[in-house]
């Protein structure tokens, strides 16, 4: 039996909902998408959902470009009791994650295992670069056509969680981005990949620009309130590009919390295991050794907000400290 086939064999209704993480990102859209033309293959109709907005530009036109129809549960209330969810780059109880009235049966991932939630199967890879990367693969295994705007979503996800191949690389992830690359719109992946930034989200750069803080080849910085979650991302990458930084901590005060985003050099720093150190017990946080994420909530107010930075670089340089090689 394939991947595909124990999938289906878990299934029981007619009709699932494909649920990714919180503001979800193209590579947790790909695969959502990628999962729903497998299902449809197999006369299993499905509906993509998500909690948050999506704020990222390049995000919303890949949706707009590929035709992928993705409901907001914030805005409609989806699911009961009943209902079947495949989770797809996330898992229950992780804090970038809804909890959905449905039964979630079935996980699709790449990050590292969280928690013992019992589904009824799960495909759990950390190893692995992006999730596109196993959504592809059971197209491969089974034989199963990829139309032209499935592959370019598929590939377009892998080449954006793995910074085009230069991030956390897998030999799965190279085969399936070179086997999807001859499938794909290669014009619009070229369109996708220059509609990575507005004017308003310079504010943010320019937040982060002026509030950095090193220490060592540790850097700190601010994104400003209400950054969104995927360009906190973005300019943690940003940072993390800088010569004289190897381990990056971007930050946004939101209003039940503050988000993180996290990066680093792998080979000198693991982004996963220090952030889930530094906010054990005063927050959330872990991820891939490459890159990582956290909250921490609070209820906001001056004093706290003024704390954060100072307790930030304590927390993280003491977990850098305890969890570098001697």
């Amino acid at each position: 039996m394939t991947t595909l086939d124990i999938i289906l064999k878990h299934i029981k209704n007619k009709h699932v909902y494909i649920q990714t993480h919180n503001f979800p990102d193209p590579d947790a859209i790909a695969s959502a998408f990628g999962l729903q033309q497998l299902l449809a293959s197999k006369g299993i109709t499905s509906s993509i959902c998500h909690y948050g907005q999506i704020d990222s530009y390049s995000t919303n036109k890949m949706i707009e470009c590929l035709g992928i129809e993705i409901t907001n549960v914030d805005i409609n209330s989806y699911s009961t009791s009943a209902d079947e969810i495949i989770l797809v780059d996330s898992q229950k109880g992780n804090s970038n994650i809804k909890d959905l009235p449905g039964d979630e049966i079935i996980c699709l991932d790449h990050h590292p295992a969280f928690g013992n939630t019992n589904y009824r199967f799960s495909d759990i890879r950390p190893e692995l670069g992006a999730c596109a990367s196993m959504i592809a693969e059971y197209f491969i295994e089974n034989q199963i056509t990829i139309d032209k705007n499935t592959a370019t979503a598929l590939l377009y996800g892998i080449k954006i969680d793995t910074a085009n191949l230069t991030r956390g690389v897998s030999e799965l992830d190279l085969k399936m981005f070179y086997t999807l690359y001859g499938l794909s719109d290669v014009k619009l992946l070229e369109c996708l990949d220059h509609a990575t930034i507005k004017l308003s989200d310079l504010k943010s750069y320019a937040n982060a620009i002026n509030t950095i803080k090193v220490f060592g080849d540790i850097s700190f910085a601010n994104a400003g309130a209400g950054c969104p979650e995927p360009l906190i991302a973005s300019i943690s990458d940003f940072m993390l590009d800088l010569a004289e930084v190897n381990f990056s901590v971007i930050y946004s005060y939101k209003d039940e919390g503050v988000k993180l985003s996290v990066r680093s050099s792998k080979d000198l720093y693991d982004s996963g295991q220090i952030t889930k150190a530094a906010l054990e017990g005063f927050g959330r946080g872990g991820g891939h050794p490459a890159m990582a994420g956290g909250f921490i909530p609070y209820t906001r107010d001056d004093n706290m907000d003024s704390m954060i930075p100072f307790i930030l670089e304590m927390r993280f340089l003491k977990a850098i400290s305890d969890h570098s090689p001697s």
